[in-house]
């Protein structure tokens, strides 16, 4: 019944909207009649003497309240050329009724007294050839002729202003630009998203959870004195499912649920950011309990003072001084909880961090091997899969994706595999999937010269023998010589572990790695080329992190000038002009150090670097286990296999000897 009653409303104020679009309209089209139709010629006196003297005259209409006179022409009078050309002009040639023209006087007296002796001038016979009438008009017309426009005027504005104030049509928020534009998510709206649809972020769910759990049954905690939080700050990388778990909340939660953007409180007028703060306050208070989340809240949330000039005045500090008080000030309500998203945690104000506004940062990290399974399973729900997927091995491919990526990966193996017009998505389209969004689109048209081709085969060569016959280097997966992406000639994929923590021998073992393509094409060609940009870029920033950063570089000794909290325009340098010459000089002899090293490593394997190329350029791509043909097993992970073998056997050896001992 509700339901219904609503849309009777809408079609009320529908009905009520184009009836006075109608009455517009109609005052327009009369007004417009009115402005633009032909009107009688004026003339002036002399000319109406000839007309009477010429006997051209057939009725005269004398308006008193008005002081014309209106003059209507005999039919015959009409076909004189004189008044023939004159009326066409006019558009009055075939309006026989009349009036043709008009005589404005100073006063209708006189003209009665000039009349007269006129017509005792002519004789009695001509009085009865003229009808002379006198009339009084104070018809709708002539008001509307004089005050008709300044009333369209002031009712199109009256309308105008009334829509704005509704806010509706364009421009109608001027007078609610202080309103919030909060979107409110209550038990009738149907929301979808529920926790079983946010896979890979179980701590952070568990936290989440409580806080909808404490809104659903607050005597649950409140017995044992415990207070509701006032509000989360959801704290992650681009794509690791922040707003995807706040919708999940709404989803979940069976209490008033607000969503907004941090940009929504953005205007360009002065106070309307605070404005729109207190009003959304204002309305969860009055839906209380109920939980309010902004996203992306770094666009009203910075730190103050930061990058300001002195004296000014930033309409953002007001907002977000609105904001704090809101959300612990003298007039707090204990039924509204915050959550609020940012993947920019280092620009926040302190005292928006601070326990009593926010009293939880929930830290949503990319997901690790297991995590990255289970979102892989929720987004190949609807997916139509062959049998040769696997998604663990999906989820071992794909280190460092975050979930907006690993959701992509899926799409685009269904774009895919549609593309070849399969029945079913393959394995194959999986990874030509992971490929197309690591590398790039594959550029099938790109035309390579030999000579170049035969470059990019021995730089990824150099790339794959180096990374093989190095310890602490990552594992590799494929290795290509097809051109993807923009600038891409080819590229090799890894496999990274699941780490948190380098050593220096770690560090330097990838900067060998990263340098094998330089290395090969010094030793094969004598020559080096562009192709090792990236490379390059990537050595030199692990080379100046590890002696000015991690603390590292022994010469340069245990210290850091990394500032996380340093200003967006720092212009200032942490250290002396004799320390950043020490930086320069150990960071290039330990990028000089890694290059010699790495040439030493491809001399000594210049067969296995040779038959690498060979291939790549036979074959185009190469997986590990061609890898394996071609130059046998990598050594170090051998040695692994050892390892793991020795630790099952001293676990079962415990387990035996705990069984005997009861």
């Amino acid at each position: 019944m509700k339901k219904n009653s609503n849309k009777k409303i809408i079609n009320n104020n529908n009905f009520n909207n184009q009836i006075w679009i109608v009455f517009l309209i109609s005052i327009f089209i009369y007004l417009s009649f009115g402005f633009f139709s032909t009107k009688p010629i004026t003339i002036d006196y002399n000319r109406f003497q000839k007309m009477i003297k010429s006997h051209d005259i057939s009725k005269l209409v004398v308006i008193k309240n008005q002081e014309i006179i209106e003059i209507t022409l005999k039919e015959e009078s009409l076909l004189n050329s004189t008044y023939k050309d004159e009326l066409e002009a006019s558009s009055l040639l075939n309006n026989t009724f009349g009036p043709h023209y008009r005589l404005e006087v100073s006063s209708i007296e006189s003209f009665e007294k000039r009349y007269d002796d006129l017509i005792s001038s002519l004789g009695r016979e001509n009085t009865n050839e003229i009808e002379y009438l006198t009339e009084s008009r104070t018809d709708i017309y002539s008001f509307l002729q004089t005050w008709g426009f300044t009333i369209l005027i002031l009712v199109g504005f009256w309308f105008l202003l009334r829509r704005m104030s509704t806010g509706g049509g364009p421009g109608g928020q001027i007078f609610n630009i202080s309103k919030s534009k909060a979107s409110l998510f209550d038990k009738e709206s149907k929301i979808k998203l529920t926790f079983r649809d946010v896979a890979g972020l179980e701590e952070a769910k568990e936290e989440v959870k409580e806080i909808v759990e404490f809104l659903k049954n607050p005597k649950k905690f409140t017995k044992l004195g415990g207070k509701i939080p006032k509000g989360a700050l959801l704290v992650g990388s681009p794509g690791t499912g922040k707003t995807l778990l706040a919708k999940a909340v709404a989803g979940e939660a069976n209490v008033p649920f607000y969503s907004l953007s941090g940009s929504d409180f953005v205007e360009m007028f002065v106070g309307v950011g605070a404005a729109r703060v207190r009003d959304l306050f204002k309305k969860a208070k009055e839906k209380a309990p109920c939980i309010v989340f902004i996203d992306e809240i770094d666009a009203i949330g910075r730190s103050r003072g930061r990058g300001q000039m002195p004296g000014s005045n930033d309409e953002r500090e007001n907002t977000l001084n609105s904001l704090l008080v809101e959300m612990d000030g003298f007039s707090t309500d204990s039924g509204v909880i915050i959550l609020a998203a940012t993947n920019r945690p280092d620009v926040l104000d302190s005292a928006l961090l601070r326990p009593g506004r926010f009293d939880r940062q929930i830290s949503i990290d990319k997901p690790d091997l297991k995590g990255r399974e289970e979102i892989f399973k929720v987004h190949i729900r609807p997916l139509k899969l062959n049998e040769d997927v696997n998604v663990k091995n999906l989820a071992a491919q794909t280190p460092g994706f975050a979930g907006a990526e690993i959701a992509n990966v899926c799409n685009e193996s269904a774009l895919i595999a549609a593309r070849k017009n399969k029945n079913s998505i393959e394995m194959i389209d999986f990874q030509d999937a992971i490929d197309r969004v690591i590398g790039g689109l594959e550029k099938k048209n790109k035309i390579i010269s030999p000579e170049e081709k035969k470059i990019v085969a021995y730089h990824e060569a150099g790339h794959a023998v180096a990374g093989w016959f190095l310890e602490h280097a990552d594992p590799l997966v494929k290795v290509s010589i097809v051109p993807r992406g923009i600038a891409a000639l080819g590229y090799a994929q890894y496999l990274p572990k699941e780490q948190y923590l380098y050593q220096t021998d770690q560090l330097l073992d990838e900067m060998c790695m990263a340098l094998g393509g330089r290395a090969a094409e010094d030793i094969t060609f004598g020559k080096i080329s562009t192709g090792a940009l990236s490379d390059l870029e990537r050595i030199t920033k692990m080379a100046y992190s590890i002696v000015s950063v991690y603390g590292m570089n022994k010469n340069i000794g245990n210290i850091s000038f990394y500032d996380s909290k340093q200003s967006d325009y720092n212009f200032t340098k942490p250290y002396s002009d004799s320390t950043a010459e020490k930086i320069d000089s150990e960071v290039k002899r330990i990028v000089d150090s890694a290059y010699d090293r790495t040439k030493k490593l491809l001399l000594d394997k210049r067969e296995q670097l040779e038959k690498i190329a060979n291939k790549l350029l036979e074959k185009e791509i190469l997986f590990q286990n061609d890898l394996e043909r071609l130059i046998g097993k990598r050594p170090f992970d051998a040695k692994k296999e050892v390892e793991e073998k020795k630790d099952e056997i001293n676990i079962e050896k415990d387990d035996n000897s705990s069984t005997k001992e009861e």
